[in-house]
């Protein structure tokens, strides 16, 4: 499970990086035709928003892989280090079980015919393909997920 949640790190790290390079350009020539040429590019708004959403459910899967969600962490701090595993094995449980609940529902959001027939205004892209992201970035934050889950009871096994 670790190699899959390694490998699949390695090509969101390529993917996000170059969604970013490429929001970034967009967004510059997008100025530079606005403000320069005093020519908008009707596309470039709807492209950049696209490419944010894809760029934030990949960094939200990368942000399970290495640990860095946002928690709180107080009451960890003062409890006994056998209820702060159980702790960290209970919430793994839950984000898990809130990781499936959320994909079926992605899964069934983007396959239904209400988005497969949609079309973005700008560019007429089907709205599949930006809404795949939610599904995409979810199933990549369930197998990181699961692959810290594996990890931490091969840590307690070691020890």
């Amino acid at each position: 499970m670790k190699t899959l949640s390694n490998g699949i790190s390695i090509i969101e790290k390529y993917v996000a990086m170059i969604l970013v390079l490429a929001m970034a350009i967009i967004v510059a020539i997008a100025v530079v035709f606005r403000y320069v040429l005093n020519a908008p590019l009707s596309w470039a708004g709807e492209v950049s928003v696209f490419l944010m959403i894809w760029v934030s459910f990949i960094g939200g899967s990368l942000g399970l892989k290495i640990k860095s969600q946002a928690a709180v962490t107080i009451l960890l701090e003062y409890v006994p280090v056998k209820v702060q595993k159980l702790m960290g094995i209970v919430g793994h449980i839950l984000m898990l079980l809130f990781l499936v609940l959320m994909l079926y529902y992605s899964y069934q959001w983007v396959l239904s015919p209400g988005v497969a027939f949609q079309k973005s205004s700008a560019i007429l892209l089907p709205m599949w393909i930006p809404f795949s992201a939610v599904p995409i970035g979810l199933t990549c934050s369930a197998v990181h997920l699961l692959a810290n889950f594996v990890e931490m009871f091969r840590e307690e096994e070691a020890r």
